[in-house]
């Protein structure tokens, strides 16, 4: 199983990617921003973390593995679980374990784990393609300055011949000044056609990358056909998911139980392999989705899952 590349496929498109019993790996966006003493620039990102109390499986990873690896979900959670488990292993006994483009884990000797991002992958798909760059330091001078003081420098009192020396001075300082000028134009331009070119190159970047990553879902090899039915249509694409069915009067049952305990539960459709879908409810932010999840696994059911879907 290839658990460092599928973590680091969710991180593009989630904040938080929970391994079961061991921790979560958090995202945070930050801007485009300067390095000054290495004259560096550094376009917008988002910057990895960990947090070891995040435990409670949410359903994505176990998801992602199983719609990946074209296996039912409750043998990709197993999977996911051994590797868990191994990890642990691995981890107590003084080990580093080390996620390929992520980070690097360790036991601290207070007992906390520590974390040491890598920061050599942008998952900001905003930035996709764009590399940061060191710029040669420019330096400016006060060209009028230099001039004047090389006319303070030449006697006032001239001969013919000084005078003709004078003037030289003045067509050097003067051509000193256009070649400068003239180096700090051709520079511009130079970085200006850069940029565009980086803008571009996002641009298709951003193009490739959303038509590969798609979300995780149950897989099943024969997939029953499609039934259209009316329903009102909900708010919100962060779905707290109670079941996916693939009868349909389960559904219903399911729906019905819910709307008993006093959940807003509400059917959002037949996913693409046929599975009749009942969700706790709908949200608009994946903040409150999350919140009214940890409380349904404690309160109801522990399986529950989020899942994020516009719905038509």
């Amino acid at each position: 199983m290839q658990f460092d590349s599928y973590i680091s496929d969710l991180l593009y498109r989630y904040e938080c990617v929970i391994i079961p019993d061991f921790g979560a790996f958090l995202t945070r966006s930050v801007p485009a921003h300067i390095d000054e003493s290495t004259h560096t620039f550094y376009p917008p990102s988002k910057i990895v973390s960990f947090n070891e109390q995040l435990k409670n499986n949410d359903g994505l990873l176990a998801n992602y593995v199983a719609s990946v690896e074209k296996v039912p979900y409750e043998l990709a959670l197993k999977k996911v679980l051994r590797k868990t488990k191994s990890l642990k292993s691995y981890l107590a006994q003084g080990e580093t374990l080390s996620f390929k483009h992520i980070g690097e884990v360790q036991l601290a000797a207070n007992g906390r784990i520590r974390f040491e991002p890598t920061n050599d992958l942008n998952y900001l798909t905003q930035s996709f393609g764009l590399h940061a760059f060191v710029s040669p330091h420019i330096t400016r001078e006060d060209y009028k300055v230099v001039v004047e003081e090389i006319e303070e420098a030449v006697p006032i009192a001239l001969t013919s011949e000084k005078r003709h020396t004078r003037n030289y001075l003045k067509y050097a300082a003067v051509a000193v000044i256009a070649l400068s000028l003239g180096g700090l134009i051709s520079s511009n331009y130079y970085l200006n056609q850069i940029e565009r070119h980086n803008e571009l190159a996002a641009e298709e970047a951003q193009k490739e990358l959303e038509s590969r990553i798609q979300e995780a879902t149950f897989v099943i090899e024969n997939p029953l056909p499609t039934i259209s039915l009316e329903v009102d249509k909900q708010s919100g694409n962060y779905h707290v998911v109670a079941g996916a069915f693939r009868i349909e009067s389960n559904c219903n049952s399911k729906l019905q139980e819910l709307k008993d305990l006093g959940y807003k539960a509400h059917r959002i459709g037949i996913n693409k392999y046929g599975l009749h879908q009942v969700v706790y409810g709908s949200y608009d932010s994946r903040r409150e989705a999350q919140r009214e999840l940890y409380k349904i696994r404690r309160a109801h059911n522990k399986d529950a899952w989020l899942l994020i879907q516009e719905l038509d």
